[in-house]
This record gives C-alpha cells, structure tokens and sequence, in this order.
C-alpha cells in the first residue's frame, strides 16, 4: 500500500510531508484507555498539524476511567472539583502508520493525553509504562521484550446468551479438535490469514511468526523483539487490526481470555530481557555464560510481587477462568528452564539471549499495563536483591495454587502494594481499582444461565 514503506516523521514539517506522500485524507488518533479499547478522535489530514500547534486537538482526562460497559466509576475526576477537565491530545509521531484497509486512504497515530500545564497525565497506562522504562534508563539500561499474542477466530455471535461456536473453515466443516501447530488447521482461513499479513505488513507490526494454538480455531501471533512501548503500540493495534480483517471475513476474533467452557484459554506470553545501553551486552549473564544476580533477583522480584498485581496481566472476571492447569495455563509462579508448566519459563537460548518468559499475562490484558507490571516486578526484585525460589525441575501444577482465583481477591492484594504506588503513583493505583470495582460490581449484578439451571429448581 503507498506509504506503507515510508519512514515515521520526527518534525511537524516531516508529518506534512508525510501525509502529503501517502495520500492520507483524514488521520485516526489513537489513545489506550485502562483496558487497552482504542478511544480517540478521527482528525481530516490537512487539520493536524494546526490541531497539534494550536492546542486544540483535546480530550477529558476522565476517558481513563471509562470501565468495559462504556459507564465511569462514581468517585471519579468526573465528579470532582477538576470538574472533568480536558487535557491535550499529544500524538507520537514515531507512530504513525498507513491504516490499511480503509476505502479512503487513513493513516492512525498513537497519542498521549497531557495536563493542561504540559505534563503527562499520570494515571494513563502508556505513560504508566514509560515511567517504568525511565527507571531502566536512568540505569543505563536497556528491557527488550516480545509478546506472544493467542486469540481464537469465531462465527458471529449476535446474542451474547449464547455460546461462542467454531466458524466454517474453507472445507466446510468447523473446527472440533485440537490441532496444536497445525498447518492444514491454519489453512481452514488461508485467505483470512493472507489478508492479515498483508495488513500487518502495511502496518508495520513486526509480525515474526503465525501458529495455530491448541484450542479450535485458536491462532497465535509472535512479535520480533523490541523496545517495550513500540511492542505495546504494536499490540494495541494488531487487537483491533485483527478484530477489523476478522470481521471483513464474515466471522469474529476475539482476545477473551477464556472464550469457550471445553477449550484452553488465550495469553499474552511476555519475553523479557535486559541489556546495557553502552556495551549492549545481557545484564542477565555474567562473563562466564552463567545466570547473573540480576537475573536471579528480576526472577524472585516476579515471584515476589506479580501475585500481588495480577489485575494487571489478569484484568476481567473472565481472565481467572484461563487459569486452569488442564488448559496450559500457570495456577503458580514457580519458575524452570523450559518448563512450560511454571508461571515463569526460561527458554533455552545462549548467554547474550538469556529471558524471562512471563506466561501469566492474559490476551485480554492491556499491553502497557501488562509490560509495565512485568518489568516493575523485575525491577523491585533487582532493588531489593530478592531471590527467587528453588527452580522446579518437574510439573509445577503439582504444586500448590497460589495465585488468586477471582478478580475480587486480586483488587484487594493489589489496593495494597505500597512500592507500585511509590513509583506509579496514587492517580493511577486509584484510578485503576474504582474502575476495576465498577466493572467487578456490574458482573455481580448478572444472574449467570449456570444459576437458573443448577439452583432455580434444586435449592
């Protein structure tokens, strides 16, 4: 597609330029709400550059606290003297890139919200991850991390009382076993998945490998290595880029973390690893090849506080469903070389390439706050020299649970972990849990069909 090619501007002069080369007529700007749903404005290209100069490119700071139903938590900035104030819209210009599969030519743009004196509003989950990357910095140091995206592809599902069900492959036939790395299972969609490359490359989204998961019609996408937000961008809008090809095909994609009762749940798998910004080199292992102390304390920092900050990998009802051993998904985080029972795997690879795969996340998970978390565990257990348990050389569902088993008793670990707070701030943290609680109390509200068939005439 024209443009797709073209570099990202770094001036106001380069993004007129830009627009003008790839023919875009009108620009998407992009902002993650607090569950990664895309919010934003839709801005006529020649208006952009004078809606970014003049300050008139706006948006309610409240929109961080919309919650999943579209409604907003009470007790938030709305209400409050600020009286829902407007902050600006400050668009990334390394971001932006041709949207493709739009009649007319569009292009999207990532953007941060700022305060009306200029600086970040703090409770936004892209700058919650760049706080996190700054301590990094300061270090001289450097995360490198690459997600590992499941979603299962569905037919259309109108009545949402209803069940998801396995859409018709190209044989006429849906899906109805599991077909873990299939090639012939992937080719049931072939030209779905055509289509999906072709918008990934047009949308530069670094896709570095397509599988078929275990479940039926569950697909997975391996992302190339990178800076953390890029990588994070990069998920937020594959989401929505895969959902829009889905639907182009008549069918539906869906990043529930446990859309089907009898099938395995979707993740977000995070590798992560750390070099030094001057020498490049892994600050995971030392010079003899071996794991290094901070390698061994980012390890105890994830065991320590990841089950205290769950929301943040695990952020629905839904998400706690997936968290079943017969379905492949972590009940702990025990950690082991290439054992993809434990929460946290090592993966075989060299010194220079030594990671930490995070296996918690959910495919449901906002990718900034799911990257941050991650990272801010490792880096705890780094400040404070925490070790991690004993590896485990066996399967780890063998061992006791520890994680939590509702989202209820997650908000209530997570309301007390005082060393997040310190770093990413009260606005967030508060933020965070209000809108969580709003979401939480709204599902409480639902009488479920397992109610009305197992207690309506029993009890």
């Amino acid at each position: 597609m024209k443009g797709a090619s073209l570099p990202p501007p770094t001036t106001l002069d380069e993004l007129t330029e830009w627009i003008k080369r790839t023919g875009t007529v009108e620009v998407e700007c992009l902002i993650p709400d607090m569950n990664g749903i895309v919010r934003g404005k839709v801005v006529p290209a020649p208006k952009v550059v004078a809606a970014i100069t003049g300050d008139t490119l706006r948006m309610p700071i409240s929109v961080f606290t919309i919650g999943v139903t579209g409604a907003y938590p009470e007790d938030n900035v709305r209400f409050t003297g600020a009286g829902d104030r407007d902050g600006t819209v400050a668009p990334d210009l390394s971001t932006i890139r041709v949207a493709p599969g739009y009649k007319n030519p569009t292009a999207y743009i990532v953007c941060d919200v700022l305060q009306p004196d200029g600086t970040p509003v703090s409770m936004a989950p892209r700058q919650v991850l760049k706080t996190v990357l700054s301590l990094y910095h300061k270090r001289g140091w450097r995360p490198i991390v690459a997600p590992e995206l499941e979603f299962y592809l569905t037919a259309p599902n109108p009545d949402p009382d209803l069940p998801f069900q396995t859409p018709i492959g190209r044989n006429g036939r849906a899906e109805t076993t599991s077909e873990p790395y299939g090639l012939e299972a992937i080719n049931e969609h072939e030209d779905l998945v055509e289509e999906l490359y072709d918008f990934a490359e047009t949308a530069l989204l670094g896709i570095d490998t397509l599988i078929h998961e275990a479940g039926a019609a569950q697909l997975e996408f391996n992302f190339h290595h990178g800076n953390p937000l890029d990588l994070a961008d990069r998920v937020f809008v594959a989401k929505r880029i895969i959902r829009q090809v889905a639907q182009r095909h008549g069918i539906y994609a869906t990043f529930m973390a446990k859309p089907m009762e009898l099938q395995p749940g979707s993740a977000m798998h995070i590798h992560q690893s750390i070099v030094d910004m001057e020498t490049g080199k892994s600050i995971f292992s030392n010079e003899d090849a071996g794991a290094s102390d901070h390698f061994l304390h980012f390890l105890g920092g994830l065991q320590h506080y990841l089950p205290q900050v769950i929301p943040l990998v695990a952020p629905n009802v839904n998400s706690f469903r997936r968290m079943r051993p017969q379905f492949d998904a972590p009940i702990n985080l025990e950690w082991g070389n290439d054992n993809r029972t434990c929460g946290l795997r090592i993966p075989r690879s060299d010194a220079q390439n030594r990671r930490i795969e995070n296996r918690l996340a959910g495919a449901d998970a906002n990718p900034y706050l799911a990257i941050a978390a991650s990272l801010l565990c490792g880096w705890l257990g780094m400040e404070e020299k925490r070790l991690p348990r004993q590896e485990v050389t066996e399967s780890a569902y063998q061992l006791k649970r520890t994680l939590p088993r509702t989202l209820h008793e997650a908000l209530d670990r997570f309301a007390q972990v005082k060393p997040f707070e310190a770093i990413i701030g009260a606005d967030f943290m508060g933020a965070f849990v209000q809108t969580k609680e709003m979401e939480l109390d709204a599902y409480q509200a639902v009488i479920s069909s397992w109610e009305r068939e197992n207690l309506a005439l029993k009890v």
